[in-house]
Formats: structure tokens, sequence, C-alpha cells
């Protein structure tokens, strides 16, 4: 039997539609998103081309400040510190990764907890931890989004989560707990992986280690939402790589799960791309309603209701 798909790119257009109305009850009051942009990683630049996007459909304005990599961790306090106190802004992004000389926590504490619309100050992780969220991190609430499309009840569920960052394992962990399920963390120093997961109702994974699940390691039945990705080789019939015109292999995105044997055990599962990574970009929009919702003494509404 063959998994059905959790499909990302409807589930974020459903989201949206739902922000959209949001949105437009706020009134005229106009919405804006900056993101600080420091060095050049490629994969910030891409998640950025998403988040201008997504802010253009619901007419939030977005700014990019592109910064060096040679700026210096006080730049950034100065800089968190000017937007913090501008009435203008209703969001601040910190793009990860960050240059290695600069420290995510300290910046990530810098931001107000009301304009952190990824949900990465210490204090919208601890609302978290309390069963009170507000701002939550946009990949973890993306993932229990997709979780929830299916419809299977939570409560008494054993979910094994693989990957303990602070930007989606510990906070899906939290969130886990909170709808009363049963949920084991896994990580680098975890002994004999398969058979935690062999016994898991669900199973995330968010690791970025192309063909770390396999099918041999899941529950039939069990529902798998794939958070890891990464850019791996496309390869030919005869097991060799593609290469394009410049003769550099082609590359496709690739997540933790070997989706072919796990899709032939699992009851669902979402693709990568297509999976969690859409509903990511619509949680962000989603998280800067609540912000502006936030700051103007407005009830906020769960994205998970």
């Amino acid at each position: 039997m063959a998994a059905r798909l959790i499909d990302g790119k409807a589930l974020a257009a459903g989201i949206l539609e739902r922000v959209r109305l949001q949105r437009i009850a706020l009134g005229n009051k106009p919405l804006r998103l900056v993101s600080i942009y420091v060095g050049d990683d490629i994969s910030s630049a891409v998640y950025i081309r998403n988040q201008k996007r997504a802010c253009e459909r619901m007419e939030i304005r977005f700014d990019l400040e592109h910064l060096p990599a040679t700026a210096t961790e006080n730049d950034l306090v100065d800089r968190l510190h000017v937007l913090n106190h501008d009435d203008s802004v209703t969001g601040i992004i910190l793009q990860r990764p960050l240059p290695p000389e600069l420290r995510q926590f300290r910046l990530q504490a810098k931001i107000h907890p009301d304009k952190d619309v990824e949900g990465l100050n210490p204090a919208n992780i601890g609302s978290i931890v309390y069963g009170m969220p507000k701002l939550v991190p946009c990949t973890a609430l993306a993932a229990l989004r997709c979780l929830k499309s299916t419809g299977v009840p939570l409560r008494g569920a054993d979910i094994v989560m693989v990957g303990h960052s602070e930007v989606v394992g510990k906070p899906v962990a939290f969130l886990m707990l909170n709808e009363f399920a049963t949920c084991t963390v896994c990580h680098v120093a975890t002994q004999d992986l398969a058979t935690k997961t062999r016994h898991a109702d669900v199973i995330f994974t968010a690791v970025g280690k192309p063909g770390l699940l396999n099918g041999s390691m899941v529950k039939p039945g069990a529902i798998v939402i794939d958070i890891g990705i990464k850019q791996v080789p496309q390869v030919g019939p005869d097991g060799r790589p593609l290469l394009g015109d410049d003769g550099q292999p082609l590359l496709r995105l690739s997540g933790d799960a070997d989706f072919d044997s796990v899709s032939a055990v699992a009851g669902w599962i979402t693709p990568v791309p297509g999976g969690v990574g859409p509903v990511t970009v619509a949680m962000l929009i989603h998280n800067c309603v609540v912000a502006a919702r936030l700051q103007q003494g407005l009830p906020i509404e769960s994205a998970l209701a």
C-alpha cells in the first residue's frame, strides 16, 4: 500500500487564504517585515526569495538588509535595537546561518519577542514550554500543521523526533507534549535509531542527511514528516551522475527519508520538495499577522486550530 502524500502546496494555499482574511481584519495599517541577511549563503538566498514572494502576495512590505560577512555582532545588536523601536516594523528575521563568529543565541534574544516572526527569541520558545505559544518557530509549526492535516488523533500517540535543534527538533517535541503525545527525541548520540522509529506512530526527521530513514525503519501505516532538505546529484538509469551543459553535476532536493522505500510502508508522508517547505513560508506570513495583532493588543488565533 503506497503512502498518501501530504500536499504542502495545497495546505499552504489554505493557510494563506485564512491569513489573508486575518490581514484584512487588521484594517489599513501597513505591515512590514525586515529580513537581515549577513554574508552570502546560497540556501539563505533561496529562502529570502520565497519570503519576498509570499509577502508581496499578502501586501506585506518586505525589506532586505544585506550586510557583509565582516559585520560585527555589535553592528547587528545596534541595528536590531533600532528596528525594535521602529513602529513601522512588524516583524524581524535574522537569516541563518550566520557567520560562525556571530552568536546566534545572543542576537536572537535581542529581537523583541512580539516582532520575532521566526519564534526563536527565548521568550517565545519558553511560551511553548508553558503550553501558551504565541510566535512559534515557522518550520516546527509547519511540520505540526502537516501532521494535523491527516486527521490522525495525537493524544497518546508515540512520536519520534529525529533531530534536536532549537529551530525544529526541540520545539516540535514540546508541541507534541502539549498535544499529550509521547515524544522521544533522537540525535547524533542515539543508539539504534531504527529500534525507536519502528515503534513510532509518527516520525519527524530534520537532519539533512538523505537516506537516513528507510522503509525497514518505519512501522506500517506510520506518518512520516520529512523536514530534512539537502541538494544531492541527479543520477541516470546507469547510476551515474547527470551533468549539465557546463559539465557540472545536476542537483535535486532530497529529504532525510528514502522516499520510495518509506512511502511503500508508511500511511502518510511529506514529499521533498513540496511538503513542509511551502507550509513553512505560509507560517512565516501567519506569524507576521500574529505579530501585528500582538503589537495592537488584539487576541491571536492558533495556526493549529
